[in-house]
């Protein structure tokens, strides 16, 4: 297939068995074999639930699933991309945010009757990017086979309606029973929609391929819809989309590395792709902890982002994380806030209007000298800073405001933020210079500052700094969006994603 020349673009669709089945990733690795054909291709999702979230330059937010997407098609991120987010706050209730601003808190109940007000909204967004695009490549959520929330669905066969968009099956064998969940997801479904699923991929599959291939044609049979195709387990490093995916990261240090560093798995953990750079230095190893046993005398210890800060500061109080994190602390660990992270490492938390919580006052850790007062205005910037003689990069996403009292500095100037507002300053940074918090996500993409970072800590651990490293991370994004790319091309069918493609003209 060759560029369409046309207004309206092609589109197709990936909709999973079960959540996590790699839909994302499946989607990225067709906009990067669709772009180096030479094709304009968008990714887009009408709705996506995950705390890991990014801000354009527009200053809007949208989820991190089609960002990297994005990146796979060598697109700037755009919100209609995903022009509805959701971000759960406690278990019933979520933060609607509708193309990138907060619209407010919902319940289940009360969004899934709201959802129908949507579909308008969401039909206008996608004509926009279809009328600037060659190719949509489509992602649903989930499971299409949620037959008590299909009536109002807007992200997987309602959607595919309102783009009139074919749709391939994503089914992820390594869960195991995958054949019985290509045919009940499936069967389960009306006529109209079963007939929608043009193409079947097993994905996450070990071992020969020749072991499946009477599988293949027996469930070919009983649903009517061909198998295009069987995706190995990849070990490409993408950002991972939400906190499900904490489960497979490391829990213990890796001794063969100088550096410890510690990650504090919250609750309502929220951004923790602000570390995937720092797994990539030669010299440290990331570990998550979720238990104040496994905490130890890391050499850096991160306290994340939180959708929920008030709520997972009282968790950790509840888990007796506050007296082991002073105790580490005291034998040298340095200590850092992200964000949220930041926000607890401090004096107090003021929610007076009940932003956040119930709770309207609480201590912090009292290692910064700090104290946030949350409101009910969400900052969301792409920002710029100078950090001594490092210009950094990054983005703000924060209900709360924070002020610095006596006993702290600030940790860095912001020069410029997308918003127009004039240049401050942001973080703090304790009196001895070991513990330091800032609300800028993404600081450690920033290579060239974060290995200055890390050399001091060299230092400090009798360690010499490392030679400067000429690590790129966004070079090393996009060689894994070429060896998915790669990966895609080599075992999926791509005469049949063509002819699904060219039957949407």
């Amino acid at each position: 297939m060759e560029g369409t020349g046309t207004m309206t673009a092609k589109a197709i669709m990936f909709q999973g068995t079960a959540s996590d089945a790699g839909k994302s990733w499946v989607a990225a690795a067709l906009c990067r074999v669709l772009e180096k054909r030479g094709l304009k291709v968008v990714p887009f999702k009408s709705q996506n639930m995950a705390l890991n979230s990014f801000i354009t330059k527009r200053g809007y937010e949208m989820g991190r699933a089609q960002v990297f997407q994005a990146e796979a098609a060598k697109r700037e991120p755009d919100v209609r991309m995903n022009p509805i987010l959701l971000k759960p706050s406690t278990d019933k209730d979520s933060q609607v945010i509708i193309m990138g601003k907060v619209y407010g808190d919902l319940d289940a109940v009360t969004y899934q009757a709201f959802k129908p007000q949507l579909k308008n909204r969401l039909s206008q967004v996608y004509d926009e990017l279809a009328n600037e695009n060659d190719v949509v490549v489509m992602e649903g959520a989930g499971s299409p086979a949620e037959i008590n929330l299909n009536e109002n669905d807007i992200v997987n066969m309602g959607m595919a309606r309102i783009a009139d968009a074919p749709v391939i099956l994503v089914a992820d064998i390594d869960k195991g029973g995958v054949f019985a969940s290509i045919y009940g997801t499936i069967k389960l479904l009306p006529k109209e929609d079963q007939q929608r699923i043009k193409g079947i991929i097993i994905n996450k599959f070990r071992g020969d391929k020749t072991l499946l291939e009477s599988g293949n044609k027996m469930i070919e049979k009983l649903t009517g819809v061909p198998v295009i195709g069987v995706l190995p387990m990849s070990d490409a490093d993408l950002d991972e989309e939400d906190s499900v995916d904490l489960v497979n990261k490391s829990k213990v240090f890796d001794a063969s590395k100088d550096i410890d560093i510690a990650v504090l798995s919250l609750g309502k953990i929220s951004n923790f792709t602000d570390f995937h750079s720092l797994s990539l230095q030669p010299d440290v190893s990331v570990r998550y902890v979720n238990r104040v046993t496994e905490l130890g005398v890391p050499d850096l210890l991160i306290i994340p982002g939180s959708k929920n800060t008030n709520e997972d500061l009282k968790l950790l109080r509840e888990d007796d994380f506050p007296e082991a994190i002073q105790r580490a602390h005291n034998q040298g660990t340095e200590i850092v806030g992200i964000c949220g992270g930041y926000q607890i490492l401090g004096r107090k938390l003021l929610d007076p209007e009940h932003i956040e919580s119930e709770i309207e006052e609480q201590d912090g850790l009292g290692l910064l000298d700090t104290v946030t007062t949350f409101h009910d205005v969400k900052t969301t910037v792409q920002s710029s800073a100078r950090a001594g003689q490092y210009d950094l990069h990054g983005y703000e996403i924060h209900m709360g405001q924070t002020k610095r009292g006596r006993d702290a500095r600030p940790l860095l100037t912001i020069t410029k933020s997308s918003d127009g507002e004039l240049s401050h300053p942001d973080g703090a940074i304790s009196r001895d210079g070991n513990v330091w918090g800032t609300y800028l996500h993404g600081i450690f993409d920033n290579t060239v500052w974060t290995r200055h970072v890390l050399d001091e800590l060299r230092i400090a651990n009798g360690m010499r700094p490392l030679i400067k490293s000429n690590l790129s991370f966004a070079k090393y994004k996009d060689d894994q969006y070429e060896k998915l790319a790669d990966l895609f091309e080599k075992n999926i069918d791509m005469t049949a994603i063509d002819k699904i493609l060219d039957a949407t003209d």
